[in-house]
Formats: C-alpha cells, sequence, structure tokens
C-alpha cells in the first residue's frame, strides 16, 4: 500500500464533466509532483474534485472506474470532494463530485457558483471535464476558455497551491446537433495554448486528452454520455495524469554515466503497466557544471510502442515513434546538477514484453558552449 504524505500545499483535481440534459458529454503543461506536494497521509488525504456536468455528475461512472484503480493501486489516502454525492454506478467508491448535470461552464463563472463550493470542500486537486454543453450551445472558445481563466482564478484564490487536470473533452455527436462534433474539435484544438499560458509552477495546469481514441458510435449510449466502455476509458485517460500528482518520489534522477547528448542525461523508468499499455516516466538531469536553459529529450519506445500523451513537456513524434519531448515553459532551466521529469502514456498494442525505451536527451543554453 503506498503512503500518501500531504504537501504544504494544496492539489485540487479538474474532472469537470457535462451536461445531464443536454450533454454529457488528456498534453500537458503542469508541474512535476513531488513527493512534499502530493500525498496526504490517512489523517489528511489529498482532497481530488471532480468538476463538470452531466459527464462527470449524472452519474459519472467513469468516476468510480477511477476511484477503485486508484485504490487498487495503492492510492487509499485520497478523498474525492464535492457537494453532490454518489448517484449509483454499482460498485463501492467515493461518489462525493461537482458535476451538476446542465450546467455551463460560462453560467457558472458568469454566476460566480464556484467559489461557495471550493469553500465548502476545500479540495487539493480539481479534475475538469468542463464545456460540453456550451459547445453544444454554439458558445465561442474564447468566452469558454475566459470562463476557464475564471474558474482557474477563483480555484487559486482557494487555495494557491490547487493543481489543476483539464480535459480536452470527449467527442460528441447527437442526432440533434449537426455541428457538434466539428465545434468540439475546434474547442479542444485551444485549451493546450491556454494551458500553457495560464499554468505556473506553484499552480500548474496539465492537459489531459479525453478525445483521442473516444467513438461517440461504441463509447456512448446517446452520442455524448459515456456507456460502459467510455467510463472505462475515460478513467483511464485521467489515471496517469492524476497517479503522477499523488506519486511521492520523482523517479531516478539519472547518473552522469546514462544516455545523453551533452551536458545532460536521461533515465527511464516504467510507473505502472495495464493491459495494451503503460504509464513511463523520463528524468532528465543537467550534468554540466553551468546552468541550462531548456532540454530536449528523445524516446524511442521498444516494439511498436507509441507514446499517445505527456505531461510536463511537448510532444512530437515522427512516423517510425520515434518521440521528441521538449521541457514546458516552467521546468526548462535547471541549474548543475537539477533535474526535471516528465511522464507519459505508452500504447503497447502491437508490442509485448517489459516495457522498455532507450532515452537520450540535449540541453540548451549552456554557459561556455
Amino acid at each position: 500500500m503506498r503512503s500518501t504524505r500531504h504537501s504544504p500545499i494544496r492539489i485540487l483535481p479538474l474532472l469537470g464533466m457535462l451536461a445531464a440534459l443536454l450533454i454529457p458529454s488528456t498534453l500537458t503543461f503542469a508541474a512535476p509532483a513531488s513527493a512534499a506536494t502530493a500525498k496526504g497521509t490517512a489523517a489528511d488525504p489529498v482532497r481530488i474534485m471532480p468538476l463538470g456536468d452531466s459527464i462527470t455528475g449524472s452519474p459519472g461512472c467513469w468516476r468510480a472506474v477511477l476511484w477503485n484503480r486508484l485504490q487498487n493501486a495503492g492510492y487509499t489516502d485520497i478523498d474525492f470532494v464535492g457537494t453532490l454525492g454518489p448517484q449509483g454506478c454499482g460498485q463501492a467508491h467515493d461518489g462525493d463530485n461537482e458535476g451538476h448535470g446542465g450546467e455551463l461552464v460560462t453560467n457558472v463563472a458568469d454566476q460566480n457558483l464556484l467559489p461557495g463550493r471550493l469553500a465548502a470542500t476545500l479540495p487539493d486537486i480539481v479534475v475538469m471535464h468542463f464545456g460540453t454543453n456550451d459547445v453544444w450551445s454554439s458558445i465561442s472558445p474564447d468566452r469558454i476558455l475566459a470562463a476557464y481563466t475564471k474558474l482557474v482564478g477563483q480555484m487559486r484564490a482557494s487555495n494557491p497551491d490547487m493543481r489543476i487536470l483539464v480535459a480536452q473533452i470527449i467527442p460528441m455527436n447527437p442526432s440533434t446537433c449537426s455541428g457538434c462534433a466539428q465545434r468540439v474539435v475546434d474547442f479542444n484544438a485551444r485549451i493546450p495554448a491556454w494551458a500553457q499560458a495560464t499554468s505556473t509552477s506553484r499552480s500548474p495546469v496539465t492537459v489531459v486528452d479525453q478525445w483521442t481514441g473516444f467513438d461517440t458510435a461504441a463509447d456512448t449510449y446517446d452520442g455524448v454520455h459515456p456507456n460502459s466502455s467510455g467510463d472505462n476509458k475515460i478513467a483511464a485517460r485521467w489515471y496517469p495524469a492524476l497517479s503522477a500528482l499523488l506519486e511521492p518520489g520523482s523517479g531516478d534522477p539519472g547518473d552522469p554515466g546514462d544516455p545523453g547528448d551533452g551536458p545532460c542525461s536521461a533515465a527511464f523508468r516504467a510507473v505502472s503497466v495495464w493491459q495494451g499499455g503503460y504509464q513511463g516516466e523520463v528524468t532528465v538531469t543537467n550534468t554540466s557544471a553551468s546552468p541550462v536553459s531548456g532540454w530536449t529529450a528523445t524516446v524511442v519506445p521498444a516494439g511498436g510502442t507509441r507514446l499517445t500523451q505527456v505531461w510536463n513537456g511537448t510532444l512530437s513524434t515522427a512516423a517510425d515513434g520515434t518521440a521528441t519531448v521538449t521541457n514546458a515553459n516552467w521546468n526548462g532551466t535547471l541549474a548543475p546538477g537539477a533535474h526535471a521529469t516528465f511522464g507519459f502514456v505508452a500504447d503497447t498494442s502491437t508490442a509485448s514484453g517489459t516495457p522498455s525505451a532507450t532515452v537520450t536527451c540535449t540541453a540548451r543554453g549552456v554557459a561556455g558552449r
């Protein structure tokens, strides 16, 4: 069982989802969570708020799947929080949430509904899937993202050290909204840049891609709200980003002799493995005697594996599966001996065996070079 040490900061999961009546409905720019900032004790658990609309709360059974997956992995010192209680789902779980069916994120922002909910529950992490009803209602991405910004400000007013996970929302294709599918695509495309501009080292914003690989025909019961298959997919996408915030260790910081190019080294480890994929972690270390202002890591996964999601860095992937990850705007500068860690999810559907990858790195802006 994992022990979760409570950090001096508070963390908040944004699990917001979407509208109960209209709709239901992971890229990343989060600072690496350390043992000192991510876990709690049994007496003081990490408080996680799933935030959104009917996709999160009506009944939002991905929350039950996620809760039990965290429990089974040993993350037991956690508390899902919200002013709403459980709504079924057929399996034991902590059902507290802030998923209000039918709500628009723009209305929540305009009417200042979130501060009272935060005050009543005091989350450390927010897991937010929010905006499906707004997209359905043809509200512009600019206005939705302005609402996101206001909510993040209110979260930080509640807790300056809030950790925030924000979804690129699941697809929707209801029979009564022919334009909804493309509007989701257009809105999701704007979220990474917004997150990068909004994230801070003290209160990072991590984007979780819930859109890729989600099929409205197979994974919803009405083109909008997830069925059992969809719940499993949503939980699987939240899990790596959330568990990264709950991990007490940041992994092997690497040794000067690890593979590398220039004044840095890179070290890989597999964090957790499941059928068809795994969560990995790479630690980049400045092995020079001078500060560096940026870094780039190359990840060559074994056996046809492909990286599908990265946090704490920006991902680009070549046709052969080689992944290049550059630092986020807040973790590129490394003092001599300092390190930064990024995490990723890898798809192993065409591979087998123990997860492995060859990792190298290069550093930029080294004094004297």
